[in-house]
């Protein structure tokens, strides 16, 4: 016996692939539940950080906003008092003091007692009519701005009182000179900050603020704030202060958490401050993308206006926290992406992935070596031994003192080799008496088998006898009907007329030329012998033929037999056959038959070359078919009863024979029966006839096969032989 084979998959690397892949999927499923909790940890102390970092900016960017609101409500009540504080006298003493009328149709202050440089300036444009009431507003518009405006100028870039007019008085420093250098037609009714101090613009009369603007002068982005004062009903004034928003622009930029960005809008959604933003270049000249996105913040933020909470954005990846600035309204947001909460989380992943898997190689190092002491060398000691007692020899070494599952079972094993020894020696001694018994058994099977194959053989007999009585039944009827045939013809036969005319001829025999010649009678004696002579030739040929048949069939029923006594022999030698011919004899043994029921014949046969067949297994089909399907017809009226003929070769060299009848037809039931031992519909049938001809087809190599859609439908025969074509004779 051959030793088995070496595994192909030892255990100690299956194992440590088995709990590698375990192992893995534990570090695996580690490392994502790490990414998660570290993505969660995270996110909650970005999100806080978030929240915190807005609200303090909120805090810190809104002060000086603050603050120019405060300054407002100081100078509009000095400027309010004022007002009215002045009498007619002071005001037209100072105004001349103070403004000139100038050529060019404007007011403005007085060149010789304005030194141009922190001084109040005073700007009227031409066409606006000065009176008392403009005169009052002018001088106190001027005193409050010189009294409040350097202390202002810390955190402002200017100070300026404008009047529904059109007049200006304004504190600027740096651009002291601005009244004396307008245009006599400059108004500031057409500057951005004029029309939100109206009252249909600013009906309730608050504090307002414009948008961003690039100062034409300095070049930096202000932002314009202006409170309305009404007296009596009446807007008299307004108060301003330019803004600078450098370091604001400068700070939202610059100063953001690290990876996140900040962004300033107005309540209309107007960008103030964004990434990417330069000093002195209006947001309409930056590029749309950026824009777009940050304009989708603020479609989102706008839902929650007044939410500090962080808000995440999952079409972008992004979360966002915003603060309203009081005083402008604006909001200040915080745009974090959500990349910045991952990438820790990934990279601490990362680290707890890679650790895992140096765990991982050096446990499953450990582990191959304890396998490889500890279990695959006892294994490969127990493979071994197996081989050994495969091969018989029972005698192995184990090591049984080992205290653990592999020193039991070398225990087990030594016990099982014994056991295995001594049921050998048993089924040895058992083989031995079984090889006798077997032979015994054998000599007792031939015997049964020997009087199986004579019962077998006697039973092949008798269905062999049966064969041959229904086919030679079935010739023998068409013997006995041209016997009978011939005898009513050879009865028929007016024999009598030529005794008469002998008679005759007798009594007139000494003047006979005289008598055939002039006599009635004798007139009509030779023209009788001739049609009597040619009626008596017909009748003999008639007779002759069916002579013939009788031969034929007699020759038939010898060739039955042959076939029959060979049938379970040696096969009958094949031999050149004309189907054709074959055909038409199967008709002409039942053509008494035929012609007796009244039978019409249609034939529709292609000429086909010879072939190698058992002409006479052929032509016992046939006439069977034939035969059945003559009397299939007999409840068919005899005018309308019609047998169809049909020979074809097919495609597949098989010749295909038809036999179809208008007859009785076949109930479905009956299709699967019809070809059984015993089976018949006939009451004097005995059901062999189909039964033999379906065995002939099957040992020509073909098969025999019906067809009828139901009673009273006919029914279709189809034999189906292959087709053997018969060498050409030279």
């Amino acid at each position: 016996m051959q030793p088995s084979p070496s595994p192909r998959a030892p255990l100690a690397r299956s194992t440590l692939i088995h709990m590698g892949v375990r192992i893995a999927v534990v570090i695996a499923l580690s490392t994502l539940f790490s990414y998660f909790h570290m993505f969660s940890t995270l996110r909650t102390e970005a999100l806080a950080q978030l929240e915190q970092h807005v609200s303090e900016r909120a805090q810190r960017e809104q002060s000086i906003f603050v603050l120019a609101q405060d300054n407002h409500v100081v100078l509009k009540q000095a400027l309010e008092e004022r007002i009215r504080a002045l009498s007619p006298e002071e005001v037209s003493t100072r105004f001349e003091l103070l403004f000139a009328h100038l050529p060019d149709g404007t007011v403005r202050s007085r060149p010789e007692s304005f030194d141009g440089t922190k001084m109040v300036c005073v700007f009227v444009p031409r066409g606006v009519t000065v009176d008392a009431d403009l005169r009052r507003r002018l001088v106190a518009s001027h005193d409050v701005l010189a009294q409040y405006g350097p202390a202002f100028h810390t955190r402002f870039t200017d100070s300026y009182i404008t009047l529904p007019e059109g007049p200006i008085a304004l504190y600027w420093p740096e651009r002291s000179t601005w009244c004396r250098d307008a245009a006599p037609t400059d108004s500031v009714i057409d500057q951005d900050y004029f029309p939100i101090s109206l009252p249909k613009n600013n009906p309730r009369r608050m504090t307002a603020w414009s948008g961003v603007y690039v100062d034409t002068v300095s070049g930096q982005s202000l932002t314009s704030v202006t409170t309305p004062l009404d007296m009596d009903g009446r807007h008299v004034a307004s108060v301003s202060h330019d803004v600078p928003l450098s370091d604001l622009l400068g700070r939202t930029i610059a100063d953001h958490l690290p990876g996140a960005y900040n962004v300033i809008f107005r309540g209309n959604g107007q960008l103030i401050a964004y990434p990417g933003q330069k000093e002195g270049m209006s947001t309409s000249s930056e590029s749309t993308a950026p824009r777009e996105h940050l304009h989708r913040i603020f479609e989102r933020m706008k839902e929650r206006p007044d939410d500090p909470t962080p808000l995440e954005l999952p079409e972008s990846g992004e979360y966002i926290a915003t603060a309203r600035l009081q005083g402008t309204g604006w909001y200040f947001t915080t745009v974090l992406p959500e990349s910045v909460v991952s990438r820790p989380a990934f990279q601490a992943a990362r680290q707890v992935l890679l650790l895992g898997l140096v765990a991982l190689v050096v446990e499953l190092a450990i582990m191959y070596w304890v396998l490889k002491q500890q279990v695959t060398r006892p294994l490969l000691t127990f493979t071994q031994a197996t081989g050994r007692v495969a091969a018989g020899d029972f005698h192995v070494e184990l090591d049984t003192s080992r205290g653990d599952e592999l020193g039991q079972l070398a225990r087990s094993f030594r016990l099982m080799a014994d056991e295995i020894q001594r049921r050998e020696e048993a089924l040895r001694q058992a083989n031995e008496g079984l090889e006798q018994r077997v032979e015994e058994r054998t000599r007792e099977l031939k015997n049964i088998h020997q009087q199986l194959v004579q019962t077998a053989r006697r039973a092949g007999m008798a269905e062999i006898a049966t064969n041959v009585l229904h086919n030679v039944g079935n010739v023998l009827n068409s013997v006995y009907t041209s016997a009978q045939v011939a005898k009513e013809r050879v009865s028929e036969m007016r024999l009598e007329h030529v005794g008469r005319v002998a008679n005759m001829l007798e009594q007139n025999q000494a003047s006979i030329a005289t008598y055939l010649a002039q006599d009635e009678r004798g007139r009509h004696v030779m023209p009788f012998l001739s049609r009597l002579s040619q009626n008596l030739q017909d009748e003999r040929n008639e007779v002759i033929t069916l002579l013939d048949d009788v031969g034929r069939y007699t020759e038939h029923i010898g060739d039955i037999v042959k076939v029959q006594q060979n049938y379970a022999r040696i096969p009958r030698v094949h031999e050149p056959v004309v189907l054709a011919d074959l055909l038409e004899d199967s008709l002409r043994i039942n053509s008494a038959g035929l012609t007796r029921h009244q039978v019409k014949v249609q034939r529709h046969i292609v000429p086909l070359p010879p072939m190698l067949a058992d002409k006479h297994k052929i032509l016992m089909i046939l006439v069977n078919l034939v035969s059945n399907a003559k009397y299939a017809m007999d409840g068919v009226p005899r005018d309308e009863r019609l047998l169809s003929v049909r020979m074809e070769n097919t495609r597949d060299e098989h010749v295909r024979i038809e036999i179809r009848d208008n007859g009785m037809g076949i109930a479905p039931e009956m299709l699967t029966r019809i070809f059984q031992y015993g089976f018949t519909t006939r009451p004097d049938g005995h059901g062999f006839g189909l039964h033999s001809s379906a065995l002939a087809a099957q040992e020509l190599g073909g098969s025999l096969d019906v067809h009828s859609e139901g009673p009273g439908r006919g029914a279709t025969f189809t034999l189906d032989i292959p087709f053997v074509p018969a060498p050409e004779t030279p």
